[in-house]
């Protein structure tokens, strides 16, 4: 097998695109996270893709915040999501996928990246302290509706 190809995504992408963000978000219908897509392109975010040939096995989407919860500079690089299908997980490529992302920020002027996780999700955890992240805070939120 060779070695998936990492490149920026684009508007010609956008379908196997969506594929992947529905199935790292499967509680949103393909055609929002499709939709969604145009949207996006024309500000401050970006998606990065692995391909094995033409089939897109892995993504990553990051946007520049305004702010990060955790982090000491703003703006920010803020990791947004990052899957890589089953088959092709343990060969680096979640790696070279936020690699990707890092260069993206650093031609933007920015010197730190942020993300977050929920707390139960413990491989996503891992998998942060692995790229190099650092846990900053745990937060658990709360929300009582008015109406």
């Amino acid at each position: 097998m060779t070695e998936p190809v990492v490149r920026q995504l684009g508007v010609g992408d956008r379908d196997g695109w969506a594929a992947l963000r529905h199935a790292l978000w499967p509680h949103h219908s393909i055609e929002e996270l499709h939709d969604e897509l145009s949207d996006m392109l024309k500000g401050d975010f970006a998606g990065f893709g692995a391909f094995d040939g033409a089939t897109p096995v892995g993504f990553v989407e990051v946007s520049q915040r305004l702010y990060g919860d955790g982090c000491d500079t703003a703006p920010v690089a803020w990791l947004e999501g990052i899957l890589v299908l089953p088959p092709f997980r343990r060969q680096g490529i979640a790696r070279r996928l936020v690699a990707a992302v890092e260069a993206w920020a650093r031609a933007r002027g920015l010197t730190e990246l942020g993300s977050d996780a929920e707390l139960d999700n413990v491989v996503s955890r891992l998998s942060h302290a692995r790229w190099g992240f650092a846990e900053t805070e745990r937060v658990v939120r709360f929300r009582k509706g008015l109406a």
